[in-house]
């Protein structure tokens, strides 16, 4: 595979203006097309069902003339093409054994690679093509036969390796099919999937199909590319919008307008490597039978030329978004999304206080972004449960770093929620401290720092005891990932609520339930923390009395961070792509430099802090990545990083 393009390849799905049983007409229209594809680097372009022709050619098809001329044409726009670096896939009529075949040409560079037979005919309703077609078999085995001057290989069970990247096509109805042979081929290692298509537009019909391709391609794990036939198709009883997707593992990276009279080129990456990271994982994918009667027929190798060029900013061009904050859900679904995340959170809460039969919940209140989730979850496990807020035992513990606006926001918070509060100053315990271990308290290191954590934490664990309480703990993934925890400190709880939560979704869901759930006296402080720098609040205050210690100072922006950890982990990416993605999603706010600085950060303390992460408390998962050493994720503690940096 080419690694210049860091497992991307382009990808086109084409929709040509088409005069019916005019081969000429066509074969030219895909030329121009073919062209344009070649001109935006794209690698591998897919034409619509029985383009050459045209889908509606009715009883036309039993003319040896227009099956004769598709043929001519297609042998004319070889060697038109014949110097242009591109993969194209053309729907064209074939005649074998005196039989008719609605198949699939596979060309690129002057020579037919293979021809794929649809397998599935309608035949119902508006449809009528056993009338002029054969159907094939997936169980047949290849065969050659001679078409458009070339001794090619033919049958439904073909698999194109092209530069390491193997794709396969199905045509129209074979995706409808119970099990459609895109199934098959992705049981035999195809990556991208291609589809020609001829699908008449119906009231909502555009709708299932869309949901029909995504459901395939996530099914498959694999990118799925259809082109269906649009403007120029007889209109004598349907009508042909042109629909073209792009999808990538259930996703839809492109799609066309529909109902245009010009013709369309869609275009976009699909990540293979992504692809393959999914299979990867899924043990009921790596445990396929794969069939053994497909013959892989090699495409000639990639030029390379996808991701090489750069623009005027200096970043590799790209048709695809790459989103900086992959943790946030999308905003179609967002309420949604929201809701259930923190049902997660709420459901996992709740079991365990009714199997632990515990009288109270305690947490350490801050004033900042975790604690104020893992109240409002205990906060909404209570009402669920249909029990008094005052079973919430809230401690604001203020030390040597507390400011007057963490401490304030955190009495308000407690106050306009109705719990049980308390305030239990650790300045004179932590002072006691330095003199039992004989610590200079003006010398501001780890241990200065440590043993305020550690305080705070026996408080809470000693008032839970006297409660006969359960401690909610408060930290999140993301501070999991980075080891910003103090081991024995906040790093140890009863129950996790936040531990599938990463920083950048803490501030969203928030906002969420400040914006959604809570009257105007909530909601005021909510927002005010959302505003609140994120700080651990560890160091003395300055003369002013305001924060001195900012945590994205020291371990860098949380948005980087968990940019890192989403590749890292979901998709098991090559720090040189990572790299690569992070400055197309981050190009407008940091510079390579600070990338690859904070980048270096993330994979040295990843890698160092994993002894935390080994012995973490219960929480529930919530998204895709967890770092739960019986969930998710299971490392070495003592694992180098040396590679990876």
């Amino acid at each position: 595979m080419n690694t210049l393009n860091h497992g991307f390849y382009r990808v086109a799905a084409a929709i040509p203006q088409v005069k019916v049983a005019d081969c000429r007409f066509n074969i030219k229209k895909i030329k121009d097309l073919i062209r344009k594809a070649v001109e935006n680097k794209v690698e591998i372009v897919c034409f619509p069902e029985l383009s050459v022709t045209a889908y509606t050619c009715a009883d036309l098809f039993f003319q040896k003339t227009l099956t004769q001329e598709a043929e001519k044409t297609i042998e004319w726009l070889k060697k038109e093409t014949e110097t242009l670096p591109v993969t194209f896939i053309v729907g064209v009529p074939v005649e074998h054994n005196s039989k008719l075949y609605n198949c699939a040409v596979v060309c690129r560079e002057g020579k037919i690679y293979g021809i794929v037979p649809k397998v599935y005919l309608p035949n119902y309703s508006e449809f009528y093509e056993k009338r002029w077609f054969e159907p094939y078999r997936l169980d047949i085995p290849v065969i050659e036969i001679n078409y458009a001057g070339d001794t090619v290989a033919f049958g439904a069970n073909l698999l194109f390796n092209f530069d390491g990247v193997k794709f396969a096509v199905e045509i129209c109805e074979d995706v409808w099919s119970v099990i459609p042979p895109s199934s098959y081929h992705a049981m035999a290692g195809a990556q991208a999937l291609f589809n020609l298509s001829a699908s008449d537009e119906l009231i909502g019909k555009q709708h299932y199909v869309k949901s029909l391709i995504s459901q395939q391609s996530a099914r498959c794990q694999a990118a799925y590319v259809y082109a269906g036939a649009g403007f120029g198709e007889s209109s004598t009883d349907l009508v042909y919008s042109g629909n073209a997707y792009i999808y990538e593992n259930g996703k839809l990276l492109a799609e066309s307008e529909r109902f245009q009279f010009d013709e369309q080129l869609i275009i976009n990456e699909i990540d293979i490597e992504l692809l393959d990271a999914e299979r990867k994982k899924n043990t009921t994918f790596i445990s396929r039978p794969v069939p053994d009667n497909y013959r892989e027929i090699v495409v000639c190798s990639s030029t390379g030329s996808l991701t090489t060029k750069e623009d005027e900013s200096g970043y590799s061009e790209l048709y695809r978004t790459i989103n900086p904050t992959p943790f946030i859900p999308a905003t179609e679904n967002y309420d949604e999304s929201c809701e259930e995340i923190f049902s997660i959170q709420v459901s996992g809460l709740a079991k365990r206080l009714v199997h632990t039969n515990v009288k109270s919940l305690v947490l350490g209140i801050s004033g900042g972004l975790d604690s104020t989730l893992a109240l409002l979850v205990s906060v909404k496990t209570i009402d669920k449960l249909g029990l008094s807020r005052k079973m919430i035992h809230g401690i604001t513990m203020p030390g040597f770093g507390t400011t007057n606006r963490t401490y304030t926001n955190a009495l308000h918070l407690m106050g306009a929620l109705g719990i049980t509060s308390r305030e239990i100053s650790i300045v004179a315990a932590c002072e006691q401290h330095f003199k039992d271990i004989g610590h200079d308290p003006s010398v501001h290191d780890i241990t200065y720092e440590n043993i305020q954590a550690r305080e705070r934490t026996q408080i809470l664990m000693d008032i839970a005891n006297q409660t006969n309480g359960l401690v909610v703990g408060t930290g999140d993934l993301s501070e999991l990932a980075l080891g910003w925890a103090t081991y024995n400190g906040d790093h140890i709880s009863m129950y996790a609520v936040n531990t599938g939560i990463p920083k950048t979704l803490v501030r969203h869901l928030v906002r969420w339930v400040a914006e959604n759930q809570m009257d105007d006296l909530a909601r005021a402080t909510l927002l005010d923390i959302l505003e609140t720098p994120v700080s651990p609040e560890l160091l003395p205050v300055d003369a002013k009395g305001q924060m001195t210690q900012f945590t994205e100072d020291v371990v860098g922006p949380y948005e980087l961070h968990d940019f890192f950890l989403f590749y890292t982990l979901r998709y098991g990416f090559r720090p040189a792509k990572i790299f690569f993605l992070a400055q197309k999603a981050f190009h407008k706010v940091y510079d390579k430099t600070v990338i690859s600085k904070w980048m270096s950060v993330f994979y040295r303390r990843f890698f160092s802090q994993q002894f935390k992460r080994s012995c973490i408390p219960d929480g529930p998962k919530v998204g895709s990545i967890n770092l739960s050493p019986r969930g998710d994720w299971r490392m070495p503690s003592d694992a180098s990083a040396e590679i990876w940096l």
